[in-house]
């Protein structure tokens, strides 16, 4: 398993795939790892050459005391493709590594090819939802937020018929690291990337599932209509993670989208 030091922030990474193929590096949402990404990489290994990560906070990579904020994260991909040696590639980012994928798109345009942009927003919740959240875990542990966040993660069709899967990635919130959670939270409940859509000049497709009850289609919609050059898609029944969910689905459509738009 290899590991980074991006000037001091030691970070978990790995790469799956043909070494020629694609570039593909794919962002976790919050409160994850980079296994939630298993069922995407299975179902396109064989065309792209994938890079997944544990953003700061996460898994086996540093977690540093917060709060941390968007630009902190987007400045961690981009040491982390410098590191590995990746040139432009297709970031797809689900939730808040969808506001990681844009802001690095933003920063650095030269670095990405095409955004696939999963269930996120350039503002995701008012302030007091961040807040709310924040005080619960400090009183009460990840714990005491787990099952109640899977009915944001997942629709009810998930839920009612994959109960044991919910139930395993609840535990991979609840085992999740306190700081590093508190650490991200803080980086949402400041981010409004609404006046740097502008510079998102890649091609991007944005992904909502229609049962997202933490970014809406209507909010995934939205931010379409204000990128530069955006379309958006639609997965019925899905919730919040929506690849997670449907991985099979999503990687049609990812596929399809960097075919089309990209080359890929």
């Amino acid at each position: 398993m290899p590991f980074a030091d991006l000037g001091g922030l030691v970070v978990s990474y790995r790469t799956e795939g043909e070494e020629d193929a694609p570039r593909l590096v794919v962002l976790n949402s919050l409160g994850t790892d980079y296994r939630i990404w298993d069922g995407l990489v299975r179902a396109l290994e064989d065309r792209y050459r994938i890079l997944r990560y544990d953003e700061r906070g996460q898994g086996l990579s540093d977690s540093p005391p917060g709060p941390y904020s968007i630009a902190d994260h987007s400045g961690d991909l981009l040491a982390l493709l410098d590191a590995v040696g990746w040139g432009p590639t297709l970031l797809c980012g689900l939730s808040i590594g969808g506001m990681i994928a844009m802001d690095a798109s933003a920063r650095r345009p030269g670095a990405v090819r095409g955004l696939v942009l999963a269930d996120t927003a350039d503002v995701i919740g008012p302030r007091s939802f961040w807040d709310a959240r924040m005080r619960q875990v400090r009183e009460g542990g990840l714990e005491r937020i787990a099952q109640p966040v899977m009915e944001r993660w997942f629709g009810a069709s998930f839920r009612r018929s994959r109960p044991a899967e919910a139930r395993g990635w609840a535990n991979l919130l609840a085992g999740a690291s306190p700081d590093g959670y508190l650490g991200s939270c803080s980086a949402l409940r400041e981010a409004d990337l609404s006046s740097s859509l502008p510079l998102v000049g890649a091609p991007a497709l944005c992904v909502c599932g229609s049962e997202d009850l933490s970014t809406p289609p209507s909010s995934v919609k939205s931010l379409a209509s204000r990128l530069p050059d955006a379309e958006y898609v639609e997965i019925e029944g899905a919730g919040h993670l929506s690849p997670v969910e449907r991985p099979l689905e999503f990687a049609r459509v990812l596929d399809a989208f960097a075919r089309r738009r990209i080359g890929s």
